[in-house]
């Protein structure tokens, strides 16, 4: 009888090995890898300090790229298998190429994560003076908690045109010593009525103002001589006057830096990782890519939390353009090496957060240290603006990743209606590329400092050398 009961229990337990599944944890099965993982994360968080505006990660991403052998493409070159090449897109967007063994009509490897972060846009006419105080006028570009911007050191970043047509790269508040700004908030004394307000309402978007300055300058006798004071100093730097600011653009984001997160040091905070730790783990990936089988194009586009659209974003024809140039290079149709392409649309996803179980779906939510987390779609509710890939194309990336010891999961974006979000996917699938989402889970996401798992930044960057591989 006690065989018989123990007869079945190995038999219930091979049936279950064999028709269930569970996602795999980075650190109980390969605990090894945290050194990689460790050392990886290094480089990535020196990116994200360097990398804090789509410009600077443009420069940045291009200056490891030259570092590794790209050049810069030439329409009137013939390229060959193994060499490698870039194109800049105003400044605002890369695309990286390395050419491959197979001819291009055979389709391509693309690869495609955005560049740019939920911040604090300078309005057109920003400086004004009020109550004996200057201070900046800011849009928010992309999703943001507006109350969380108040009381964050901010630094300043920019590209100003002057009227005599030069450039003036504006950096204020990232070195040792320099001033930083802030966006006040008021005292929880007075604070009763503004604590009645909704949560999305406790900084309202008119209230993201700016402290620029509180000293005047005594000798001009105008009005406003504090807003005089901080367009001096302005001008002291960087030649500007208040007309500039109508020829600029300037930014306002977290004055952080990276820095390990916890006990354990296997966490990396931030700002600015949705979606540069894509953007560093492809980038890395294609640098360490060497002859690939099929050629492979990484993007790095601009505007994707304002929609992708302008001619940096996703929903231009910037990337159409740029393979008209490969194609008409290999006597191919652009249409047919889209139809036989695949791509990565890599971007983050949210990571379960314990604290905030209720708009989870647990079973169909990405967690900490599981891997990159494969997304079959995004949108919202009934999947709007969603690219939903197919089943086959799910097939395709598990079997890229399994073949290569990445260990991944799969996941949603919350529950069905607690809101949803959308990538760059839905851009290539209408272009006849079967598309899927694969990026790292995050903590916080949108928020001026974020978190991530190292393990599940290195194990991304493993699995985009596989799938370029």
């Amino acid at each position: 009888m006690a065989k018989k009961s123990e007869d079945r229990k190995n038999e219930e337990k091979k049936l279950s090995e064999k028709l269930t599944f569970q996602f795999r944890h980075i650190g109980k099965e390969n605990p090894e890898q945290f050194k990689k993982a460790d050392k990886f994360c290094e480089g990535y968080k020196a990116f994200l300090d360097s990398a804090k505006t789509e410009r600077d990660c443009v420069k940045e991403a291009l200056r490891l790229a030259k570092e590794a052998g790209y050049t810069e493409f030439d329409r009137g070159a013939e390229y060959y298998p193994g060499q490698r090449a870039y194109y800049n897109n105003r400044g605002k967007a890369l695309i990286l190429v390395n050419f491959g063994a197979k001819p291009l009509s055979e389709g391509v490897r693309f690869n495609i994560a955005h560049l740019d972060s939920p911040r604090l846009d300078l309005k057109p006419f920003p400086l004004y003076e009020q109550d004996e105080l200057a201070l900046f006028k800011t849009h928010y570009y992309g999703g943001i908690k507006k109350y969380q911007w108040g009381t964050t050191p901010l630094a300043m970043h920019g590209t100003v045109v002057l009227r005599d047509g030069s450039i003036k790269e504006v950096c204020i508040g990232e070195k040792e010593g320099e001033p930083q700004f802030v966006i006040s908030d008021l005292l929880i004394h007075l604070a009763a009525k503004q604590q009645e307000r909704p949560l999305k309402e406790g900084l309202k978007g008119e209230e993201l103002n700016i402290l620029v300055g509180s000293i005047p300058y005594l000798e001009d006798d105008c009005k406003e001589q504090i807003k005089l004071m901080a367009l001096k100093l302005l001008n002291d730097m960087y030649d500007m006057t208040e007309e500039d600011f109508l020829r600029a653009e300037i930014e306002f984001v977290p004055a952080v830096k990276a820095v390990d997160i916890g006990l354990d040091r296997s966490m990396v905070g931030g700002y600015g990782q949705d979606d540069r730790v894509c953007v560093y783990t492809a980038l890395m990936a294609a640098v360490d890519t060497e002859k690939p089988e099929y050629t492979t194009v990484t993007v790095f586009t601009d505007k994707e939390e304002t929609g992708s659209d302008g001619n940096t974003g996703m929903a231009s024809r910037m990337l159409d353009h740029f393979m008209e140039d490969l194609c008409e290079k290999s006597g191919t149709r652009l249409r047919d090496v889209y139809k036989n392409s695949i791509c990565l649309s890599s971007d983050v996803n949210a990571a379960y957060d314990p604290t905030f179980a209720d708009v989870f779906e647990k079973n169909n939510s990405s967690f900490l240290n599981h891997g990159p987390v494969l997304t079959k779609y995004t949108g919202s509710r009934g999947k709007s603006s969603s690219n939903d890939a197919s089943a086959e194309t799910m097939a395709r990336f598990i079997g890229f990743m399994e073949e290569n010891g990445v260990i991944w999961q799969a996941g949603e974006l919350g529950k069905v209606d607690e809101g949803g979000g959308g990538t760059i996917a839905m851009f290539m699938g209408n272009r006849d590329v079967d598309t899927v989402d694969l990026g790292v889970p995050v903590l916080s996401m949108h928020a001026p400092f974020e978190i991530t798992a190292k393990l599940d930044v290195y194990h991304t960057y493993k699995a985009y050398k596989a799938f370029y591989k």
